[in-house]
C-alpha cells in the first residue's frame, strides 16, 4: 500500500457542488509526506454528476483522481463499500460530496494516527471549540441518542458516532466485512471496530457546515430508525 491517504467520496446527485468540494480537497497539504488518493463513486446520480466529475479530472490532471460509478442506486453504505475496495493508501478517510465537512482539518484526524497512538480516528462535531453551523434541534438530538445506544453495546465514550469524518487504517478497515448499503455503515463500522481485538480509537473535534433539505440534504427519519435496528443488529444479533 502506498504511502498517501485514500479519499473515499460517495456521490448521489452532487452535480452543483462536487468540483467545489474537490477544490478543497487539492488544496489540502497533508502531514508525514503524505500525498492524496481520491476515489469517488458515483451511485448512478440522476443529474450530471459524471459529466461534472469527468470535466474536474480533464482541467486537473495532475491529481490522483479515480472515477467509479454504479449502473443502479444502491445507496451511501455501498458507495462506500465500492470506494474502500479499490483503495490502495495506506490510510482511509470518509468524504461526503457536499460542503458539511472541511478536508483542511484531515490533518487534525491524521495526527494521532501518524503519532502511532490510534488505529481508528472520529471527527466530532460535538467537541471542541470548531465552527458549527446552527440547523436542526431534533437532527442533533437524534444523533445523540444513536450514538449513546451505540455506546451502551460498544462501550465506547464517542460523542458522535454518526459522523462522516472517520479515519481509519487501511489493512484493518478492509479485513471487516461490511453489509449495510444506506445509512447503516455508521452504526455497522462502528460495532465491528469496537470488536477489533487491542484497537485504539481515538476522536477530534471538527467543524460542521451543515445543509439544509433545499440544500441537498438527504437523510430522513427513516434512517434513524435503521441506524437503530443497525446497532442492535451488529452489537447483538449479528456477533
Amino acid at each position: 500500500m502506498g504511502e498517501y491517504l485514500s479519499i473515499v467520496i460517495p456521490a448521489y446527485n452532487e452535480e452543483r457542488t462536487i468540483h467545489l468540494i474537490l477544490n478543497k480537497v487539492k488544496d489540502v497539504s497533508l502531514i508525514g509526506n503524505l500525498t492524496k488518493e481520491i476515489i469517488i463513486t458515483n451511485d448512478c446520480s440522476k443529474d450530471d454528476t459524471k459529466g461534472a466529475i469527468q470535466r474536474y479530472m480533464e482541467a486537473n490532471p495532475e491529481l490522483n483522481i479515480r472515477y467509479l460509478e454504479h449502473e443502479v442506486n444502491q445507496g451511501k453504505g455501498a458507495a462506500l463499500h465500492t470506494g474502500i475496495q479499490h483503495a490502495t493508501g495506506k490510510y482511509i478517510v470518509i468524504q461526503d460530496a457536499d460542503l458539511e465537512y472541511d478536508p483542511a482539518e484531515y490533518n487534525i484526524l491524521l495526527k494521532p494516527i501518524l503519532d502511532d497512538y490510534a488505529d481508528v480516528v472520529y471527527g466530532s462535531r460535538f467537541m471542541g471549540g470548531k465552527p458549527h453551523r446552527i440547523l436542526f434541534f431534533w437532527h442533533s438530538i437524534g444523533n445523540k441518542f444513536l450514538t449513546f445506544v451505540s455506546n451502551m453495546f460498544t462501550n465506547l465514550n464517542l460523542t458522535d458516532m454518526e459522523t462522516c469524518y472517520k479515519m481509519f487504517r487501511t489493512d484493518m478497515l478492509k479485513a471487516i466485512p461490511l453489509n449495510e448499503k444506506r445509512f447503516g455503515f455508521e452504526p455497522e463500522v462502528t460495532a465491528k471496530v469496537s470488536r477489533v481485538p487491542l484497537v485504539r480509537i481515538y476522536e477530534v473535534g471538527i467543524s460542521y457546515y451543515g445543509r439544509t433539505y433545499a440544500e441537498g440534504k438527504k437523510i430522513g427519519m427513516k434512517d434513524a430508525f435503521r441506524a437503530i435496528y443497525c446497532i442492535l443488529k451488529y452489537n447483538i444479533w449479528a456477533r
